[in-house]
């Protein structure tokens, strides 16, 4: 993997020409595209948003679903204490007046259509013990961050042992999620894109068989470099994908800081037809990942 500065490799003019997928042209006026987008939201989101904000320790994003989001870091997810939801089948915490999933039942809650929720917020927690142990300022604390969805303090809690606090309005147009490692993110983008990319630009066996999955993660090194376009806020265009026979080419643009989505994807429409600042690129014989930025 290597990172280009150059435009020797790559032209960078045709970001923003209109792809299809089957008899859809992918470009729509702004204001149906929006309203689709939230109706259909069961379809396949092929935008990433990501403002990143390290200092502290959370990400703005659109096109991030919870399943998606449990999926890539299944082997760190815990116990949910569930802050605002609509889950019917949440186990009641006398302590807290707040309902939880234990581990055991997340799978419940992941075939569940979480988007319907409206506000759909959560905090991992590793034991009941250190639930039962929550001060009242703490629990306050917790209330506000999902009545909020801003932190009055850093929301990582020793009683709670948590990685995350996960706060969703329609659940992967508006999420904003903290992150005690931000190495957790990292992760799951590196594996979210290969796997968004599976789904709407799948690779063929020789047969024409479709080949699900068969991309490999970005490397860490790759998703280093795009850091500084992601804390100013970027875009991932998995729509705008562009291949050939010999590498698929992802376009990235810089957009700026949003907290409304319907502004930002306003601003992407826009910003869409310029040149884009960087193109994620898959060789398609090394099976390799390469960044170029003009």
């Amino acid at each position: 993997m290597h990172f280009n500065r150059s435009e020797d490799a790559l032209n960078f003019d045709n970001c923003s020409a209109p792809r299809s997928i089957g008899s859809e042209i992918i470009f729509f006026h702004f204001y149906s595209e929006v309203l689709l987008l939230k109706k259909n939201h069961n379809s396949s989101r092929d935008l990433i948003y990501v403002h990143l904000n390290e200092q502290e320790n959370y990400v703005m994003s659109y096109g991030i679903e919870f399943e998606e989001f449990a999926r890539s870091l299944s082997d760190v997810m815990a116990n949910l204490l569930l802050l605002k939801h609509g889950f019917d089948d949440g186990e009641f915490n006398r302590h807290t007046l707040l309902e939880y999933v234990p581990y055991e039942k997340l799978n419940k809650l992941l075939s569940d259509d979480v988007y319907n929720y409206g506000d759909f917020c959560w905090i991992d927690f590793e034991e009941l013990d250190g639930l039962n142990e929550l001060p009242g300022q703490t629990i306050a604390e917790l209330l506000y961050l999902g009545h909020l969805k801003e932190h009055l303090k850093a929301p990582f809690y020793n009683y709670l042992g948590n990685r995350f606090v996960y706060l969703a309005h329609d659940d992967g147009w508006y999420n904003k999620t903290y992150y005690r490692d931000m190495a957790d993110f990292y992760r799951l983008l590196s594996q979210l894109i290969p796997e968004k990319l599976s789904e709407i630009k799948p690779e063929k066996s020789l047969l024409g068989l479709r080949k699900k999955g068969s991309f490999p993660p970005v490397p860490q090194e790759a998703i280093s470099y795009m850091k500084d376009m992601m804390r100013e806020g970027a875009v991932i265009s998995i729509r705008q994908t562009d291949q050939n026979r010999a590498r698929i080419e992802i376009p990235i643009w810089v957009i700026g800081d949003f907290a409304n989505m319907d502004d930002m994807y306003e601003e992407y429409e826009s910003i869409a037809k310029e040149k884009c600042e960087a193109k994620l690129v898959f060789d398609k014989k090394t099976r390799e990942w390469k960044l170029y930025a003009r």
